[in-house]
């Protein structure tokens, strides 16, 4: 096997080995069909199987009832920024928002820019988006509450989802989809880009209760409408096809490990690896309060930014890339998402110790 390095990188991020092999085999001709899937028409039966298969994997390892509708579509969680608005927040209605950091803000500031009306109830800016708000007030006749389930850049993640009562739950949970089991009877819409934990780039996940698909107005753009969008679930017009087949390897993956219980399990074991390391003196400091750690992505400082520069060079040296944080806040990121490894994670702490040797 080629030599593979350690990839800590925030999106498109890590996939299993497994899955890049089955795709390696079937590159050229998918079991015996004599082309590739980046070849197949989407609307052919071909096709049609590996979509269907992706969607009931979905369905099986989310637990999703019969009344939601899967969509694979495009334009990543920013398009879906304004498809929840158009589609749910009518005119003469507010919906609340709770900001939580870069995303969190994004997606009120396009509801905004569509002229919607949009209450923040509640918001972590005050300390740097180092935290998840634990006491806010639901509006109790708000369209609906929408959060963002794991911040990447700041590396805050939900640790429980609100209780609702009669609002509706909307969730960006781009960046720790299918990393943990939820309830999605709690959700009336959840969407996730696919590049963190089950696919490559290309697609986005939305999986919306049947009775929102209603309340999609008649005039707006056909590409933003879930109603049309969901008449032909992910099939309206040419979908990311390959994309698509490779999150079917993966949720494939996933129910091999065990499902989304088994995979929390492994995600909670990797992450404290590096949260010990980081608790263990002050050489390396973590930036998140602790209860609310995200168990994908885990930012931290070293003393001055010519030591973190000195301990990015070393570790791309040392076969490990992607930690470097994200351009509006500095300091080292490593994302822990589905596919690396513990090997990985247990690396660059005998890295992260090695270095503290050298520069202490």
């Amino acid at each position: 096997m080629e030599k593979r390095i350690h990839n800590f990188n925030a999106g498109p991020a890590a996939l299993p080995m497994e899955v890049l092999e089955e795709a390696q085999k079937n590159l050229l001709n998918h079991k015996g069909q004599g082309l590739s899937v980046l070849e197949m028409s989407h609307r052919s039966k071909e096709y049609d199987a590996i979509l269907k298969e992706a969607e009931k994997d979905m369905k099986e390892l989310l637990g999703i009832p019969d009344n939601y509708t899967v969509m694979f579509l495009q334009g990543g969680a920013t398009l879906q920024f304004a498809m929840v608005p158009l589609n749910l927040l009518p005119e003469g209605k507010s919906a609340d928002y709770i900001n939580t950091g870069v995303w969190a803000t994004k997606a009120i500031e396009e509801a905004q820019k569509l002229g919607k009306t949009v209450k923040v109830i509640a918001s972590s800016e005050d300390k740097a988006f180092t935290y998840i708000p634990k006491k806010f007030d639901i509006s109790p006749d708000a369209a609906y509450l929408h959060i963002t389930a794991n911040n990447t850049i700041r590396g805050t993640e939900w640790q429980s989802f609100p209780d609702t009562g009669k609002v509706d739950l909307v969730c960006d949970m781009s960046s720790d989809f299918c990393s943990r089991p939820v309830d999605v009877k709690k959700f009336a819409l959840i969407y996730a880009g696919a590049q963190k934990n089950v696919g490559p780039a290309g697609a986005t996940i939305v999986i919306i209760r049947n009775d929102l698909l209603e309340k999609s107005p008649k005039n707006i753009p056909t590409m933003c409408n879930y109603k049309i969008m969901a008449k032909e679930p992910s099939l309206y017009n040419t979908p990311p096809c390959f994309t698509i087949y490779m999150i079917g390897l993966v949720l494939k993956w996933l129910k091999k490990i065990g499902g989304l219980a088994k995979m929390q399990e492994i995600n909670v074991a990797k992450a404290k690896v590096l949260y010990d390391r980081l608790d263990k003196n002050d050489f390396y400091r973590g930036t998140v309060e602790k209860d609310s750690r995200s168990l994908m992505n885990i930012p931290f400082r070293l003393k001055s930014e010519e030591l973190e520069e000195k301990f990015l060079k070393e570790a791309k040296a040392n076969d490990m890339i992607g930690m470097k944080g994200h351009r509006s806040v500095g300091g080292i990121r490593a994302s822990f998402y589905n596919a690396v490894s513990m090997e990985s994670a247990r690396a660059l702490v005998a890295f992260m110790d090695e270095f503290e040797k050298k520069n202490s």
